[in-house]
């Protein structure tokens, strides 16, 4: 099962368009029209402390095309919370707990099939929403369960946005035009990842547990919660299936490491899926087939990098990782040893640790040519060259960039006024 690839969202919303039986709609009729020609490819960096959005090229020298403010709503969003004291509780743990000391205001982004508008989960205000990329005015706004909204993902149509309740061990699908809710799942505790499978029958939900406690050391992990990758029928909603790794990680000997899948990827033909978990400078390889752990690569540590757990964010070591299109490499970003690195799939070497300041997230550049990281504690992103894993350019974006992601807006778009 893999990762969604945007650029393509173009052509398959025009395919979804066409396949109505009944009278078409001017909406539908306006999709069906989409083609390749009417968009431009391009990358959302997500600035979670700024609550904005840079949009930049997504290939060659990443330049800044403009940006969104995706919390317009932010006076109203903050009186609703002051007025709420469960709410103000909340948003202020958020504040002083995941957050670093920050609000969090936006978390993941996807673009419509049509490139008309950006849909947005924003932790702080437990919400998503979809903000008009021309107005930069907000069309729709799905509150979730709980208190807080987290990472997304998008269905290979582009017709359905899964988003994690984290609070609430819930995911929700939305339309992704409407923001009304198609269905919802419940999963382990504080649900994290989700990965829609290549044919869109299933999602895949990792639950992370309780990542912001001090309870770190490995014989306290039982602390942590009920954290399992849950694996559901898009159609019903129902699971299909549950995956424990703690029984994984024990039956070849890792009784020490955490079992909290953070972020994934599948190999090209989805019988193989990548993993980092919580505290571990690596990543491990799952065989989806045989329901085994079937490799773990241990990447360097970074001698500067403190020991004490306590002092690693969210109980991150590494966090981000992703593929490149023909499934040979992947990338890694060492979050809390500050690095981030290329390794060849099939023998599991590393190459140059390309040194970047708290990387937050990786990603793939639209011609399938870089790996993009966020570098969280520089206010940069920068591309890395999956065949020399060398680092060929870095673009400074707003405060704080995590979610980086491929999208696609009108071929003469400009920053709206609002934004």
């Amino acid at each position: 099962m893999s990762v969604l690839r945007p650029r393509h969202l173009c052509i398959l919303a025009a395919a979804v368009a066409l396949t109505f039986t009944g009278p078409a709609t001017a909406a539908q009729a306006a999709t069906a029209q989409v083609s390749a020609a009417d968009l431009r490819e391009v990358m959302f960096v997500g600035n979670n402390w700024d609550g904005t959005a840079d949009v930049v090229k997504s290939s060659g020298d990443f330049a800044k095309v403009g940006r969104v403010n995706v919390v317009p709503d932010k006076d109203a969003r903050m009186a609703e919370i002051n007025a709420d004291p469960i709410k103000w509780i909340y948003f202020m743990a958020i504040r002083n707990g995941v957050g670093e000391g920050h609000d969090q205001l936006v978390d993941d982004m996807y673009s419509t099939p049509d490139g008309k508008s950006m849909v947005v989960s924003r932790p702080s205000f437990a919400d998503v929403v979809s903000i008009d990329l021309a107005t930069g005015k907000i069309n729709w706004r799905f509150p979730v369960s709980g208190y807080r909204a987290d990472h997304m993902a998008v269905s290979p149509d582009g017709t359905r946005v899964a988003v994690s309740a984290s609070t609430a061990n819930t995911v929700h699908v939305l339309d992704i035009n409407t923001g009304k809710q198609l269905g919802s799942f419940g999963t382990g505790d504080k649900p994290h990842e989700n990965i829609f499978s290549r044919d869109g029958k299933y999602i895949w939900n990792m639950a992370i547990g309780d990542v912001n406690t001090s309870l770190d050391a490995p014989w306290q992990d039982f602390t942590k919660g009920d954290r399992k990758i849950t694996v559901v029928d898009t159609t019903t909603f129902k699971q299909v299936k549950v995956i424990d790794m703690r029984q994984r990680l024990d039956a070849i000997g890792l009784k020490d490491y955490s079992d909290a899948v953070r972020p994934a990827v599948f190999s090209p033909d989805e019988s193989k899926l990548y993993f980092q978990v919580s505290f571990f400078n690596g990543f491990l390889e799952y065989d989806v087939a045989s329901d085994k752990i079937t490799r773990v690569k241990t990447l360097p540590k970074n001698p500067a990098t403190s020991e004490d757990r306590t002092t690693w964010v969210n109980d991150s070591r590494h966090h981000g990782l992703s593929m490149n299109p023909s499934g040979t490499k992947l990338c890694v970003a060492g979050t809390m040893d500050d690095y981030a690195t290329v390794v060849d799939r099939a023998t599991l070497q590393e190459g140059p640790l390309v040194p970047a300041s708290k990387p937050y997230w990786a990603t793939v550049s639209g011609d399938g040519k870089s790996c993009v990281i966020s570098e969280s504690g520089a206010d940069q992103i920068t591309a890395i060259d999956f065949a020399t894993g060398t680092k060929t350019v870095s673009v400074a974006v707003g405060d704080h960039p995590q979610r980086v992601r491929l999208a696609h807006v009108a071929a003469n778009w400009t920053s709206p006024s609002a934004g």
